[in-house]
């Protein structure tokens, strides 16, 4: 194919920029003798420390900072750290303030003064407080004395039989498992189950849906809220959706077990309440590594990883904090560990290098995003994003991962091809995920980047690991030996992408690129 000759031919010259030339003595010893990586280089990479990973983990996937919400104590701890680390390494501050690149949104939360719920049954009324309830953000409810419709949400039977009239206007109750208390194909069975017969339900036109919880006595109150960014609002407030409002009191699960299926004599009020906005100020974390080529200093090589994670889950007894040390302490130290290796290079890259930590990636990629929106160098200048999810795990769902390393949309662009080539020179093999690799492209933060025309791929070691969005993803459970190894991978790769005059490209061969070719296209067109 011609696009992979000419990667063949680019992987060449970028290898020539960075080996020391060889003592050949015949063909034959050309033909087999390794590269050897130039001095400098070689020292750079040795800097990475598998001990050093260790430590800045240790601290950004601790329990102090809660799992690292968007927004939260613990994010805004982690920034300070990250950014810490940089100013540490003599990267330049390159945001609006030093080296955060700050976003301003706003927080929508309930307004939970105006909450209130009680059920009657035979004369007597339970109240129930806000801490015995779970509200998702979609539901928004007045209702007084609406009859209670008990329906059993497994009775398939049932739910096919159920007319509008049957429900509309009344309050139905049910008894959902907590899927939140649940893992694996257990949870994921739930929440499907649930989702259908939500679907079905809301076809009815209920006044509220509720669902008694046993397992657990109090529940997530009001809930985190939802993060709206200004730029991006829709010009009217979202039209509420039905969702299912989760109760925790006993004595409310008392009353679910004596009602008989269908229509009751017990009646419900309840005002779920309205909402307010706050504003809430987010960041990404940036720091440049300026490069030393007068005219390639001013393009710009991109090295990311988000820095969130899920927080804390709301109830349930022993450890409830998700410490996100994969997903992804990992990638975001290694940031960190690479920003300090490649910083006392001399000469430095020629292309400048920006490490940036990004906010919001589980919740919707909104730090990548927001950069993509406002970047702190031209887009049409930055010729690549390497994105990093996962790095730290060996313990994969296929068997252990050592000394490899997947690319997400690997043949997309040449840099797949361009960390092949860092790989086999580090003993680390980068491959294309068969099943993997494509559908994870669009799943992190690279794609923010390729929407704007950027080649962006991230590179995880592992795909599916045990604890994923679990308590347990703890920094003692990370392969730090190997994890180093991943680190001087990358480390080459960005160097192999910085001291090459060519860019790397979007393959024109392949279909699935075919948007993102044309976003660059357009993008340098203006």
């Amino acid at each position: 194919m011609k696009f992979a000759s000419r990667i063949s031919r680019q992987s060449a010259r970028v290898v020539a920029v960075l080996l020391l030339a060889l003592p050949f003595s015949g063909a034959q010893t050309a033909r087999t003798q390794k590269p050897a990586l130039s001095k400098e280089v070689k020292a750079a990479l040795d800097r990475v420390s598998a001990e050093s990973l260790k430590g800045h983990l240790s601290f950004i996937a601790s329990d102090l900072l809660e799992g690292r919400n968007t927004p939260s104590p613990g994010l805004d701890i982690a920034a300070s750290y990250i950014a810490a680390q940089f100013r540490r390494a003599g990267l330049e501050p390159v945001g609006d303030d030093g080296y955060y690149q700050t976003a301003n949104w706003l927080l929508m939360e309930r307004d939970v003064k105006a909450f209130n719920l009680v059920f009657e049954d035979s004369g007597k009324a339970t109240s129930v407080g806000i801490d015995r309830v779970s509200l998702p953000n979609s539901v928004s409810a007045t209702v007084s004395g609406a009859s209670l419709f008990k329906v059993d949400y497994k009775d398939a039977a049932l739910l096919a039989v159920l007319q509008p009239s049957d429900i509309e206007g009344k309050a139905v109750i049910t008894d959902i498992p907590d899927f939140q208390s649940e893992t694996g194909a257990r949870r994921s069975e739930i929440f499907r189950t649930m989702g259908e017969f939500v679907n079905k339900i809301s076809g009815l036109k209920p006044a509220l849906v509720l669902s008694v919880n046993r397992s657990n006595p109090t529940g997530t109150g009001a809930g985190a809220g939802r993060l709206i960014d200004p730029e991006n609002r829709p010009a009217a407030p979202p039209a509420s959706r039905m969702g299912i409002v989760s109760v925790h009191d006993p004595e409310v699960v008392r009353l679910y077990d004596s009602l008989k299926p269908g229509l009751s004599t017990a009646t419900v009020s309840a005002r779920l309440g309205g909402f307010v906005e706050k504003g809430v100020k987010l960041r990404n974390v940036v720091g440049l590594l300026r490069g030393s080529d007068p005219v390639l200093k001013d393009t710009y090589v991109l090295l990311t990883a988000h820095y969130d994670h899920i927080g804390v889950r709301p109830f349930g007894e022993g450890d409830r904090i998700n410490n996100g040390a994969n997903d992804d302490g990992s990638g975001t130290v290694s940031l960190i560990e690479i920003a300090s290796a490649l910083s006392r290079l001399n000469p430095r890259p020629r292309r400048s290098i920006l490490f940036m930590a990004f906010f919001g990636e589980e919740k919707g990629l909104l730090g990548s995003r927001y950069y993509g929106r406002h970047p702190v160098f031209p887009i049409e200048k930055t010729v690549a994003d390497v994105n990093l999810e996962q790095v730290g795990r060996t313990d994969d769902s296929e068997g252990p991962q050592v000394g490899t390393a997947a690319l997400t949309g690997f043949d997309y662009s040449d840099v797949g091809t361009i960390f092949k080539t860092a790989g086999e020179m580090v003993g680390v093999r980068v491959y294309k995920h068969e099943r993997n690799s494509d559908a994870f492209f669009s799943r992190s933060d690279n794609q923010a980047l390729a929407d704007q025309g950027v080649p962006a791929h991230t590179l995880s070691v592992s795909y599916n690991f045990p604890d994923y969005h679990g308590v347990g993803d703890h920094w003692e459970k990370i392969d730090y030996v190997n994890m180093e190894k991943i680190n001087r991978l990358i480390a080459l790769g960005l160097l192999m992408i910085a001291n090459n005059k060519e860019e790397p490209k979007w393959n024109e061969a392949n279909p699935s690129a075919a948007r993102y070719l044309k976003a660059w296209r357009d993008r340098r067109a203006q």
